[in-house]
């Protein structure tokens, strides 16, 4: 778990500070809300409320204090927390029912923003059902994910349907990914010429997609484009990941004995070498080779993808910040030892072949950037503030949640009296409309991510 309340401060104090309201005249945390027999006003919204956040130990997670994960989520727990030998893979932040973030270990985030929906705003609680629309993230990444995409609205529906243990929710998840440290991915189709390179020049992969479906790629015209391109390459992608294991273990097996042939008499390609690497993490696994079909991208830390419904991705290596609609739906086909749903996949994907979109942001004000996607659900803002600084978010009117990579400093939230403490690892919900100033107290810069609803949906 991530960060929580100091344990020394005084029960009261503790739940002004949390934002928490007495229940039944207790002494328990209970749920901000009007009075039970509706005698005055509510009580204030709280400025901010300090989360606690749950780990997800997935087996490519990088472990130990190498996971920046196990650093953030250390706070509670201590130095110690850190040499956890369980791979630590992601934090999540939000009210997804598979991690939800609560204030106390008896209250959720989400229980708490269904008593109090004017945290959410007036529009956000309309648009998303009271719900937080978005869901945050830290991922470590030690050894490549799945080759994956995520459904668009109609098909999550019909998913959560029909195998509702697989596909969780009803909900689409475009989402984005902001590097923290160098970060790899696999992204889109590549290019019509590299793919016809790809075909000339590894036999193997030419063969388990077949003659027919190789000649007519091979055959396409760079000015052709359009439904005639898409149409060979879904053909030709869904051959070779329906292929047989044996067919494809063997495959694999021969473009290793010829890779690491070949790369004593010359320098192997990004792509080659990427195409080993996998195949010592996932041997025999027809990920290996979907490779081959798609773009590799390198983000430098401040750099951000963002991945739209229905497109083939991999992250592949290094540490990144991820928010995304609230959902936890994948399709996966390869480099998994998770449940694959090839023909689902296959037949979603948009075969688009441009080459994604490296998004550096946009500076909204000094020492803060801002990553704003197509979509409604969210933005992130990166705050690099160094020393002695200070910087302030103006009231807006959607909910935020507040993250510290580094550092450590101050902040002072709405109508707060006292200014609250910031480490490495602290969590903050602040509610819709609510002014928060941040100020770095330390010798070091402090950074911070914050994830909000849409600004351009907002205004």
């Amino acid at each position: 778990m991530a960060s929580s309340a100091a344990s020394s401060a005084p029960a009261a104090s503790l739940e002004r500070r949390l934002g928490l309201g007495r229940r039944g005249g207790g002494m328990g945390l209970g749920l901000l809300g009007p009075p039970a027999d509706g005698a005055g006003p509510a009580p204030p919204m709280p400025g901010l409320l300090r989360l606690r956040c749950a780990v997800q130990h997935y087996e490519w997670g990088r472990r130990g204090a190498g996971s920046l994960v196990a650093r953030l989520a250390a706070g509670d727990a201590g130095p110690g927390a850190a040499s956890d030998d369980r791979p630590c893979a992601e934090l999540w932040m939000g009210t997804h029912p598979s991690a939800p973030s609560s204030l106390a270990p008896d209250v959720s985030l989400r229980d708490w923003i269904a008593r109090n929906p004017a945290a959410l705003g007036r529009a956000v609680a309309a648009r998303w059902g009271g719900d937080l629309p978005f869901l945050f993230k830290v991922l470590s990444v030690a050894k490549a994910l799945s080759i994956q995409a995520h459904p668009d609205r109609g098909l999550a529906a019909a998913l959560h349907a029909l195998r509702p243990a697989t596909y969780r929710d009803a909900n689409h998840k475009p989402e984005m990914a902001v590097a923290v440290t160098e970060f790899h991915a696999l992204c889109g189709f590549a290019a019509t010429q590299e793919l016809k390179e790809v075909l000339r020049t590894v036999p193997e992969v030419q063969e388990l997609v077949g003659k027919e479906e190789s000649r007519k790629l091979l055959s396409v015209k760079e000015q052709d484009g359009g439904i005639g391109v898409r149409s060979y390459l879904k053909s030709a992608f869904t051959k070779l990941m329906v292929a047989g294991e044996e067919a494809v273990s063997e495959a694999i097996a021969k473009i290793k004995s010829r890779l690491n042939a070949e790369s004593k008499v010359r320098a192997l390609t990004k792509k080659e070498q990427l195409v080993l690497s996998l195949e010592k993490q996932y041997p025999g696994d027809v990920g290996v080779l979907a490779a081959y079909f798609m773009n590799y991208v390198k983000l430098s830390p401040g750099e951000a993808l963002y991945v739209g419904a229905n497109e083939p991705h991999a992250y592949l290596s290094g540490e990144c910040i991820e928010c995304m609609a609230t959902s936890d739906n994948v399709v996966r086909a390869g480099l998994t030892p998770k449940y694959r749903d090839v023909q689902t996949l296959c037949s979603m994907l948009t075969y688009d072949q441009t080459f994604p979109e490296v998004l550096r942001g946009v500076p909204v004000q000094p020492y803060v950037t801002r990553y704003t996607p197509s979509t409604d659900e969210f933005e992130v803002d990166r705050y690099l503030l160094p020393s002695g600084k200070s910087v302030t978010m103006s009231p807006v009117p959607g909910p935020s949640i507040f993250l510290v990579m580094a550092g450590e400093g101050e902040i002072q939230a709405g109508t707060m009296p006292d200014n609250t403490k910031a480490k490495e690892g602290d969590i903050f919900f602040v509610p819709a409309h609510t002014e928060v100033k941040l100020y770095t107290s330390g010798p070091r810069s402090m950074q911070l991510y914050r994830a909000g609803v849409n600004s351009r949906f907002l205004s």
